[in-house]
């Protein structure tokens, strides 16, 4: 790992305050839930310098895992996907939604031998991860880990195979009827609102 790569967690706190990546407010999720914090990854990701060092910073626990093939889910892993294999020289994969599911599609192939890392912008709930997981389990490839940008959960996440995250905060979400921001009459944001 070169260390000059590394930043120290103030730092990308900080990057992505600066960027537009971290959001204080009242936050409609796409799971329903509220939160007082919303992640844009995607902001990050205009910028190719901040956008090397993140995804070095993903790809260099898994450098000696023996990985050919990196995946995230569209949209927010398509990035994510092309820089980590970039850093690990492997190939670039992503899965989108066909008929209501995720799938491999494009013509992109995985099966027996070849080994995956699956990459995401943010996790909260895990779903698309094991979505992702799920598809190359069916093809009979192997999952060596998950690498993302944020770990949303406080690091309770567990997908049965390593995981790193750059950043891990543990950002709370609430149910609508229990939300403490509704009950203070702080305005909603919805993610429409935010232009997603």
């Amino acid at each position: 790992m070169n260390t000059s790569e590394t930043m120290k967690r103030d730092e990308i706190l900080q990057l992505f305050r600066d960027t537009g990546v971290l959001l204080d407010g009242h936050f409609r999720l796409t799971s329903g839930q509220h939160s007082p914090q919303f992640l844009q990854c995607a902001q990050i990701l205009r910028f190719p310098e901040h956008a090397r060092r993140l995804t070095r910073m993903m790809a260099d626990p898994f450098r000696d895992a023996g990985v050919n093939k990196v995946v995230g889910p569209a949209l927010g892993g398509i990035i994510l996907s092309y820089e980590v294999a970039r850093h690990l020289e492997a190939e670039a994969l992503f899965v989108e939604k066909a008929e209501g599911h995720m799938a491999l599609r494009r013509g992109f192939l995985a099966g027996p031998g070849d080994r995956v890392l699956v990459v995401e912008d943010a996790v909260s709930t895990g779903g698309s991860v094991n979505s992702v997981m799920e598809i190359f389990s069916q093809l009979r490839a192997e999952i060596v880990g998950v690498s993302v940008l944020v770990d949303r959960t406080g690091g309770s996440t567990d997908f049965g195979v390593p995981l790193h995250s750059v950043l891990t905060m543990d950002i709370p979400s609430h149910s609508p009827p229990t939300c403490p921001l509704c009950r203070e009459g702080v305005p909603l944001v919805y993610p429409k609102d935010l232009g997603m």
